[in-house]
C-alpha cells in the first residue's frame, strides 16, 4: 500500500488535503525538499557552514587591518628613531634607563593601595 492510499483513507477531502496530496506528497516536491534539506544542514559546503567560514574571514580581515595599521605606526616610530639622535637619547632613557656619565637617575614608584583609598 502507497502513502497516498493510507492518507486517503484517513482525512477528509477538503481544500487543504487535495492541496497537500496533490504538491506536498508530489515525489518531485519531497526529493527537491530532501536536496534543499541537506543542502543547508548536511553537506560539508550547506549553508551553515559557508555562513561560519565567512564570520572567520570577516575576523581575519579585521585582525589584518589592525596588524597593518599597527605596523604603520611602529615603521613610522622607527624612521623617526632612526633619522633623531634626541629621540634616540629620549628612547633609550625612558624604557632602558641609561643615563649619561656623571648623572643619577631617581625612579618614583607609585604605591598603588594608596590610589585606591583615595578613590
Amino acid at each position: 500500500m502507497e502513502m497516498k492510499d493510507l492518507i486517503k483513507d484517513i482525512k477528509p477531502k477538503t481544500p487543504a488535503f487535495k492541496f497537500f496530496q496533490k504538491y506536498v506528497l508530489n515525489k518531485y516536491f519531497i526529493t527537491v525538499f530532501l536536496f534543499l534539506v541537506w543542502m543547508v544542514f548536511f553537506d560539508n559546503t550547506s549553508f551553515l557552514v559557508v555562513n561560519e567560514l565567512n564570520g572567520e574571514i570577516k575576523k581575519y580581515e579585521q585582525q589584518l587591518a589592525y596588524y597593518k595599521e599597527e605596523y604603520r605606526k611602529n615603521d613610522d616610530f622607527y624612521k623617526k628613531l632612526m633619522n633623531n639622535k634626541s629621540e634616540k637619547e629620549k628612547f633609550a632613557r625612558e624604557n632602558y634607563f641609561m643615563k649619561k656619565p656623571n648623572e643619577e637617575i631617581f625612579i618614583l614608584v607609585v604605591d598603588s593601595t594608596n590610589l585606591k583609598k583615595a578613590q
